[in-house]
């Protein structure tokens, strides 16, 4: 039974990673910034390092997600319950990855809980516990998102302003077989103090950049968005990587470090094999990005999720994400509505299917049992 935990779990932690790796880092692919691969090479590493941060900065979802307060002590220390938890959970997770819908483990594995608990507790459960500590904030937090995205992009748009480039002009003249001259361009300055500047595209390209205090804006923004889809992927290995190490804590022989890094590398696994159909999703069929956009999102959403972590607060790394993406799409007037429709509704079915799949698991191992 400890062996079909142990695969059970593993595969829950595939899942996780196949779904949500690329998550933090999909403004970079879907604004031009990042190819595929870099975007989840990045993605992979920052992972990497926030699951292993784990084990000292987020013990209070260990504790949480081992299931204490939600059903009697005795059956948080039962195997097929646990058993039963994951692989509901990693069901329900691997199916929508394969369909392209990015959604929550953390949805998942309160539905598993659910499902496994009411069969194996009925009316013993702890509801008040499962709104207060898990659906309170997984119904907030997306909403929460939305707005700060707004703000945070609002307040971008605002500073930007403050930057005049419109006295820039710039007439890029291209070498051609046939000589056109010079004479033949008719230029009228509509405008007092605007200049004319005759140069090669590449060195119109470089002008047209904007500068601050000797800094290129544009580059700045670039590394600062690459900076912040890392942070997001830190910040969700932080979050995510406890909810899955607390289903092992019953497997005899494994330390918590131990528990910790082999969850961290079967997510890295489960991103590196089976990204791509939800990247495809988040990076392009939301909303149309650019850098700075994607900064403002993906500044948003890492400090939601490692605020979340701190407090110990299981909010889903999915939910704010897309939150916040969306909120950048509401705001540019480029969020594609019937696509956040359809990853609502996967939402929605998330929790049910997650409980339904887990409640069956756990009939089948208590029999076997």
């Amino acid at each position: 039974m400890i062996t079909i935990l142990f695969v059970s779990v593993c595969f829950l932690a595939y899942a996780n990673g196949a779904n949500d790796n690329f998550k933090g880092v999909a403004s970079l692919y879907g604004s031009g910034t990042a190819s595929y691969r870099a975007a989840l090479l990045w993605a992979t590493i920052t992972t990497l390092l926030g699951s292993f941060c784990a084990l000292y900065l987020a013990k209070h979802l260990i504790i949480k997600f081992s299931g204490k307060g939600l059903v009697d002590d005795a059956l948080v220390q039962s195997v097929p319950f646990i058993t039963a938890v994951a692989s509901g959970a990693g069901a329900t997770v691997i199916l929508a990855t394969r369909i392209g819908f990015p959604i929550s483990t953390t949805h998942a594995l309160l539905g598993a809980m659910a499902g496994s608990g009411w069969l194996a507790a009925g009316n013993n459960m702890n509801l008040a516990a499962l709104v207060e500590n898990f659906v309170l904030p997984l119904l907030l937090s997306p909403l929460l998102a939305v707005l700060l995205a707004i703000m945070a992009y609002s307040l971008f748009l605002r500073a930007g302003r403050q930057i005049d480039t419109a006295n820039d002009v710039c007439l890029c003249v291209e070498e051609r077989a046939s000589f056109v001259p010079v004479e033949a361009i008719a230029v009228e300055l509509k405008r007092p103090g605007l200049d004319l500047i005759m140069a090669r595209k590449t060195d119109c390209a470089e002008s047209a950049h904007t500068h601050l205090f000797g800094f290129n804006l544009e580059r700045l923004f670039d590394r600062l968005h690459i900076l912040s889809a890392g942070t997001v992927c830190f910040a969700r290995g932080l979050n995510d990587t406890p909810k899955i190490a607390a289903l092992l804590l019953l497997a005899p022989g494994l330390s918590i470090a131990m528990i910790i890094l082999l969850v961290s590398l079967m997510m890295a696994v489960g991103g590196l094999l089976n990204a791509r159909n939800v990247a495809e999703t988040m990076s392009h069929k939301i909303t149309e990005i650019d850098h700075r956009q994607g900064f403002a999102a993906n500044t948003t959403t890492a400090l939601m999720v490692i605020i979340a972590s701190q407090l110990g607060m299981p909010v889903s790394t999915t939910h704010v994400t897309v939150g916040a993406l969306f909120g950048i799409g509401v705001s540019s007037g480029k969020a594609r509505w019937n696509t956040i429709a359809a990853i609502v509704s996967s939402w929605m079915i998330t929790l049910p299917c997650a409980a339904f799949v887990s409640a069956a698991a756990y009939l089948m191992i208590s029999r076997l049992g």
